[in-house]
This record gives structure tokens, sequence and C-alpha cells, in this order.
């Protein structure tokens, strides 16, 4: 599914990655491959983090969400190593444990304000 829009919420843990259109969801969960709850090693964190760039290969524009600190993480990595998704990124907002709808829902809403806060006035 080509889609435009896509937001991952994450944590060192996991990340619930959900690409969406105006009709459709598509949701992928990816795990960390530790089974340690909070990570340590940054091969692990380095793994988890490619895994969810490959994620949201071809996605144009993303939101980034979650508890602590892995969403700015997961930039900082991207910068290194994944700069497409580098600049896919519009924005990294905190948030809790919401259910895959709830994110969506979210992710609906901010995008409404954003595309209209960077529309092009030539195209208004």
């Amino acid at each position: 599914m080509t889609t435009f829009h896509a937001v991952v919420w994450m944590d060192h843990a996991e990340a619930h990655v959900l690409m969406f259109d105006r009709e459709h969801v598509q949701a992928q969960r990816i795990q960390s491959r530790s089974h340690h709850k909070h990570q340590g090693k940054s091969d692990d964190a380095s793994a988890l983090f490619a895994d969810i760039a490959k994620a949201l290969a071809g996605t144009h524009e993303i939101l980034l969400t979650g508890p602590g600190m892995a969403r700015n993480q997961f930039r900082d990595w991207c910068q290194s190593h994944h700069s497409p998704i580098v600049q896919a990124l519009v924005d990294s907002i905190p948030s809790d444990h919401p259910s895959d709808a709830q994110l969506v829902a979210m992710a609906r809403k901010y995008f409404k304000r954003y595309d209209n806060t960077t529309a092009d006035p030539a195209q208004a």
C-alpha cells in the first residue's frame, strides 16, 4: 500500500508503525531483538531502529510519538544512517500508550493541522 502519512509509537522494546491514507490503515508491530526490558546496548537499539526505518521506506511524512527518549534517539540514528527518513520526519511528540486506533486518530488530527500550516499559499 502506498501511503503518504505514518505515525510511529515507540519505546526501546517495540514500535507500532501505522501508515495510512484517507481510507486505509496498515499496522505493523516491530519488536526489539533484545529480551531485556530496558536496552543498554546500542547494537540492540540500532537493530530496532533499522527495522523501523525499513518499515517506513517510501513514506512522505512521519510523526514520531512515545513515552520516552527512544523516538529522539531514533531521529538521531536516522541522521547518521538513513537520511530519507530524517527528511520525512515532521515532529516528535510525547505520548503514553494509546491504542492503534487512538494513534491513527491523533495522527490524522495532527497531519490535518500540519498540512494546513505548511500549505503552499499559491495553491490555496
